[in-house]
């Protein structure tokens, strides 16, 4: 079970994994793979913290080292951890809240740590947003175009049924939109203004794929 967290119970200071195209949105789930020197002693420290967060932030694309980061990144929860004969591990981190990247830290730990703060997204530690004007039946036919386009496969009957909230979500981290594209996902305010986001990425695939008379009123 997902703990839940008050405002007063988040870290000023967490640790980020920058990861170009790794999506993850409150209250859903990201899978990880964690084989890196760094980050297998990130979740070394993460496992031994209260809070168990991991901040997830996208990298600028460029050639400086280490990258610089995206002002907003999401914070989520290790709810699932396996090991492999390896030595890697797999987890799963549960989407807790947004933040905003204050000063980044310097230390002697391996892997990247920041201030962030919180108070911007305090709505992300409330109940699921039900979507209440989601037009499910017009983003669905945009949706079907867009997965023929970019040919991609998909259990309709799940999707049909899918809580707003979790259908948007887990869309807007799993399709194959670039790393500024998944920021724009990110960064909308509202589960509406995430939809509206998705749709226009989506519509704009569709029309360079030949097919751009698909229109949500």
């Amino acid at each position: 079970m997902t703990r839940h967290f008050a405002l007063a119970d988040l870290p000023e200071v967490i640790p980020v994994f920058p990861l170009p195209g790794a999506l993850l949105l409150p209250r859903a789930r990201l899978p990880l793979n964690i084989f890196e020197p760094r980050y297998l002693a990130m979740l070394d420290d993460v496992l031994r913290s209260e809070h168990r967060l991991i901040g997830m932030v996208q990298p600028y694309e460029s050639e400086s080292l280490p990258p610089k980061l995206h002002a907003i990144g999401c914070a989520g929860r290790v709810t699932s951890l396996s090991e492999t004969e390896d030595g890697r591990y797999l987890i799963a981190l549960t989407g807790i809240s947004r933040f905003r990247i204050g000063d980044e830290l310097d230390g002697f730990a391996p892997y990247r740590r920041v201030k962030v703060e919180w108070a911007d997204f305090a709505a992300d530690l409330g109940p699921a947003e039900d979507g209440e004007k989601f037009n499910r039946k017009g983003f669905l036919t945009v949706l079907r175009r867009y997965f023929k386009t970019v040919r991609l496969a998909s259990d309709w009957d799940s999707l049909s049924e899918a809580e707003p909230e979790l259908l948007i979500n887990s869309l807007a981290m799993m399709c194959p939109f670039a790393l500024e594209e998944k920021q724009a996902l990110l960064e909308a305010p509202r589960l509406s203004d995430r939809v509206e986001t998705l749709i226009a990425l989506m519509q704009f695939v569709i029309a360079s794929g030949g097919d751009d008379d698909t229109q949500v009123q």
